[in-house]
């Protein structure tokens, strides 16, 4: 079975549908991006994937990717992904919740997602190299 968007939204009660749609035209005014069907997810990214909503029974289940940790009562959930993302669940269960500041740490996410990627960034140590490319054994250094 092909996950799509359409099939992921299609049984969600009129509140959540209302909710949904406004987080997504919000989603996709921000600028150009990806927005696909993933698993149980509906994933929005530029280069790297800033936010994801999960459709629920009786919640949207928003995580955005952000360079800091949010402490807010709408968080209901933080994790560190990597280094330098940190993921933050939010759940939306009506259209009137899809404003500031779910909307402003959306925006931050889709405007910092590739910064934080970490390709091309450089941090702690640079390892030695040996002719021909290879790491240096550490007890050689």
């Amino acid at each position: 079975m092909l996950t799509t968007e359409a099939a992921l939204t299609r049984d969600l009660p009129e509140d959540l549908r209302e909710a949904w749609e406004r987080l997504r035209e919000t989603l996709a005014d921000f600028g150009e991006q990806r927005i696909y069907a993933s698993h149980n997810s509906i994933m929005f990214a530029r280069k790297a994937c800033y936010a994801f909503v999960r459709p629920k029974a009786t919640r949207l289940e928003v995580c955005v990717f952000l360079g800091r940790t949010v402490k807010h009562p709408l968080v209901r959930r933080t994790a560190a992904t990597s280094r330098v993302k940190v993921s933050h669940i939010i759940h939306v269960r009506h259209r009137d919740e899809v404003e500031a500041p779910l909307t402003d740490w959306l925006r931050e996410a889709y405007e910092v997602t590739d910064t934080l990627g970490g390709k091309g960034r450089t941090t702690g140590a640079v390892r030695k190299k040996r002719p021909g490319g290879r790491d240096m054994p550490p007890d050689l250094k």
